[in-house]
């Protein structure tokens, strides 16, 4: 179960919406941010936090990865209803009750089909805190080729065991939903089996959220996220080929 650590420091809003050339579509039954060459058939799916699709910084990080050749898709896996920080009555168990990870993953999987009618030969996927459970989950799957999760909520070691892609988890030093003590379980776990290549890291002197919801004035928040950024690119981009 996420914790409330989840829906602190929303994205700033000073940073400037992205304008990357993107719009917003419908695949797989669901709204979606699209950007990518449209005959590419090497996508990334995208699977946002709490704050939902429409987040500034996430769309800046879907807009570079489409500029590098894939076709990217970022789903409204909440339907219109992301975490509203400015909500005083927001209910934060009610909201996780509604949007529950295993929901995520078969809308994933049906994103992840449209996909491949349309040409697509190789997925992989990425996500952040809630999205990452539904990488994590679809690392268990034969639908995409790769995941990375960034400090992702709650994993299971049953679906730790089940991962059969390569997989990254990228996690932060302080992050009380999942400690770096638990990371390292899991670097444990994934360094036995043998046949998956997998990647660890914790990174240092950052909180849960890190990658997402840094503050763009904030020179070392952003290079912390730069390097996470990079490091997702460059293991997505080693397998989804």
């Amino acid at each position: 179960m996420l914790s409330s650590q989840c829906f602190e420091n929303p994205p700033s809003k000073s940073t400037a919406a992205a304008n990357g050339g993107g719009s917003v579509q419908e695949i797989g039954g669901l709204t979606a941010y699209i950007n990518g060459p449209p005959d590419s058939k090497l996508a990334i799916l995208f699977i946002n936090d709490a704050f939902g699709f429409e987040s500034p910084n996430l769309r800046k990080l879907v807009d570079k990865v489409a500029a590098a050749g894939y076709f990217v898709v970022v789903p409204d896996f909440f339907y219109g209803d992301p975490y509203d920080p400015n909500n005083p009555d927001f209910n934060i168990q009610a909201w996780l009750n509604k949007h529950e990870t295993v929901k995520g993953l078969e809308n994933a999987k049906a994103v992840i089909a449209a996909l491949k009618s349309k040409g697509v030969s190789a997925v992989g996927a990425t996500g952040y805190c809630w999205g990452g459970m539904v990488a994590v989950k679809l690392a268990g799957t034969d639908e995409i080729k790769a995941a990375v999760a960034s400090h992702p909520g709650p994993i299971t070691e049953d679906e730790i065991n089940k991962i059969k892609v390569p997989t990254a988890i990228l996690g932060a030093e302080f992050d009380s939903i999942f400690p770096a003590e638990k990371l390292k379980q899991f670097e444990q776990m994934l360094s036995t089996k043998s046949e998956v290549d997998s990647m660890v890291k914790i990174f240092p002197g950052v909180g849960h959220g890190w990658t997402m919801r840094y503050n763009d004035e904030d020179e070392s928040a952003v290079k912390s996220a730069q390097e996470a950024h990079d490091d997702m690119f460059n293991w997505l981009s080693k397998y989804v080929k």
